[in-house]
């Protein structure tokens, strides 16, 4: 779309400047190259990505690195780290890209074309669903390549969406220190889960305070599924006894499965074990804890059609396909 880069620009590294001339020879194809470069930290993972030869990745460096007029990598051996003044170019890099692709959605609208590529962050919960809806989604809209990007937590989600790595971003908790457009499109019930055995049960519904003496496998500290049981726990002036910390909803359920404790969990992580028997929800007062799901953009960033429709169908579709799926898990078991 674009031949080159043509501004003078002018960057403060540290204290100190200089300054580079970005010419016509300095193509958007080779930001790309030095971009998956400097993720993979390799010449040849890189070229094995982009399909090209390891050659011809170390040439482009090359001339990226001449253009520029400093060393963009460290080389110890085969092995390639950024140098300061690279790790400051893959700000400028993505920068640029990200003004390209925006420039390629706003021509998409004027086209009114439904096709190209969406790319939609989530946090690991919502791995759970998300696929399912994307699926339904793309029935309707086949010309549409997705790319998924699961984040570990929020605050890699919210880096995803501040550089403009992802269109539509799925989480809990819409960013406060970004300027976003955020709406909720479905319920997010968490719940206790705890392994088919537990003497608990036999209880119905019990309160709060009958966790003292259970054992909890919680996520890790800025996980939105933590900061929702915090909040529970502190509405209720309850302490629980935390005993594992993970950063996995699949090895908190192994580990609930195995009898080593209780966790609080969205029910949208649980939907196979809870159909197979493998865990059991506590009754406990007060729950579920009803949170929503976001779709979330930066508000400066022009949606491509794709993803003004992506936007749409969440809106329009995922609370009833959601709450058909979580209805009958959230039903009291019939007496015997």
């Amino acid at each position: 779309m674009f031949g080159g880069l043509t501004d003078k620009h002018q960057l403060d590294f540290l204290g100190f400047q200089f300054s580079f001339s970005l010419t016509m020879n300095l193509s958007f194809r080779q930001l790309r190259v030095f971009l998956e470069v400097a993720h993979q930290g390799s010449v040849s993972r890189a070229a094995e990505v982009l399909h090209l030869t390891p050659p011809a990745v170390s040439m482009q460096i090359k001339e990226v690195e001449n253009q520029v007029g400093l060393p963009l990598f460290d080389r110890v051996g085969r092995t390639l780290s950024l140098s300061t003044a690279g790790e400051y170019f893959v700000v400028h890099a993505k920068r640029m890209l990200g003004a390209l692709r925006d420039a390629e959605n706003a021509m998409s609208r004027f086209k009114r074309l439904e096709h190209g590529l969406l790319t939609v962050g989530m946090v690991s919960t919502a791995k759970y669903f998300v696929p399912r809806l994307l699926a339904l989604f793309r029935k309707e809209h086949p010309g549409v390549d997705v790319r998924l990007v699961v984040s570990s937590n929020r605050k890699a989600l919210v880096e995803l969406l501040q550089s403009s790595e992802c269109d539509l971003a799925v989480m809990g908790r819409p960013p406060r220190e970004l300027a976003v457009r955020s709406e909720a499109f479905a319920a997010h019930p968490l719940v206790f889960a705890c392994p088919p055995d537990h003497p608990l049960l036999a209880m119905g519904q019990i309160p709060v305070g009958a966790l003292a003496s259970v054992p909890f496998i919680v996520r890790e500290q800025g996980s939105g599924t933590r900061d929702a049981m915090e909040r529970f726990f502190a509405e209720h002036r309850f302490e629980p006894s935390i005993t594992m910390e993970m950063g996995s909803n699949e090895t908190i359920k192994q580990a609930v499965m195995a009898g080593m404790g209780v966790s609080f969990l969205s029910l949208h992580t649980l939907w196979l074990e809870l159909g197979g028997g493998l865990i059991k929800l506590l009754d406990v007062e007060g729950t579920p804890v009803m949170r929503t799901w976001q779709v979330v953009h930066l508000q400066s960033k022009v949606l491509s059609p794709a993803a003004e429709a992506f936007r749409y169908f969440l809106i329009e579709h995922a609370e009833s396909v959601l709450h058909a799926q979580d209805e009958p898990l959230l039903k009291p078991p019939a007496a015997a």
